[in-house]
């Protein structure tokens, strides 16, 4: 009768063992459990640690509520401006809600993967090459906004969406080169002459105090001989002023050619 006592307990204690090891579950702290009770969902989400489950009856489910990087495939399409591009962004999401992500969606991340190709090829279809190259916060912020909307209902946040590069083909890329090779031509022609200007206001200037006083115009000559003395050159180069030729002109003309070439009412 004992031995017979012995063996009931321990065999109670088998199956308790077993029941127990089919129970038995662990969450990690990155995940929630879903339980689901002949296909319903029962009770609340499970929190981390150890938790127990009703074997043959229940189903357990973890889900994981970490932050998900997801690469967004190269769309192409055709920009406001009717330019061809080739735009690949990434988006980060994590999971809020499990039970939602669950029951309200098949399969999230593949959801999440589809609603950002759509939005990145509308996004593309509604913007300007320029906006693409140069306003990507802008088109950032309304990229997660497509995407999160739906993305709500189904458990799901966007923190962030960025485009990682915009690809341009070789004949758009050889315009854009010319483009800013003209506009850096244009504004170095447009600097130079402002500048020659600016000289010839100052040159203005200049002629109009050596001509007041014409001692001024013999000193400059003087420091032109001087700088091109300085260069050790054998040839020496000497301005001639226009003045002293007009003067040896007059002094060789007789008295009466110099009349006649005085105004008649003087």
């Amino acid at each position: 009768m004992l031995e017979e006592l012995l063996a009931a307990g321990i065999a109670a204690g088998c199956a308790g063992a077993v029941y127990i090891a089919s129970a038995a579950r662990v969450v990690k702290q990155y995940e929630r459990g879903v339980v689901f009770r002949l296909g319903r969902l029962a009770g609340e989400v499970r929190p981390p640690g150890f938790t127990l489950i009703v074997p043959l009856v229940d189903r357990l489910h973890k889900v994981n509520m970490q932050v998900v990087t997801m690469p967004v495939p190269a769309q192409e399409g055709i920009t406001r401006d009717n330019v061809t591009v080739r735009v690949d962004a990434v988006v980060y999401f994590k999971v809020v809600d499990a039970a939602y992500a669950l029951v309200r969606v098949e399969d999230y991340k593949f959801a999440v993967s589809q609603m950002a190709q759509t939005s990145l090829r509308s996004i593309i279809g509604k913007s300007d090459l320029d906006d693409l190259l140069s306003n990507r916060e802008k088109l950032n912020q309304g990229l997660e906004l497509m995407i999160d909307s739906p993305a709500v209902e189904w458990g799901v946040t966007i923190d962030r969406v960025e485009i990682k590069d915009v690809s341009l083909p070789e004949t758009m890329k050889r315009s854009m080169a010319r483009q800013a090779e003209a506009d850096r031509e244009r504004r170095a022609r447009i600097i130079n002459a402002d500048a020659e200007l600016q000289a010839s206001k100052k040159l203005a200037e200049a002629a109009g105090v050596m001509s007041e006083q014409p001692a001024a115009l013999q000193l400059r000559l003087l420091q032109t001989v001087v700088a091109v003395a300085a260069e050790k050159n054998s040839t020496l180069v000497l301005p001639f002023p226009v003045e002293l030729l007009r003067f040896l002109e007059r002094a060789q003309q007789t008295p009466v050619e110099q009349a006649s070439q005085k105004p008649i009412g003087k």
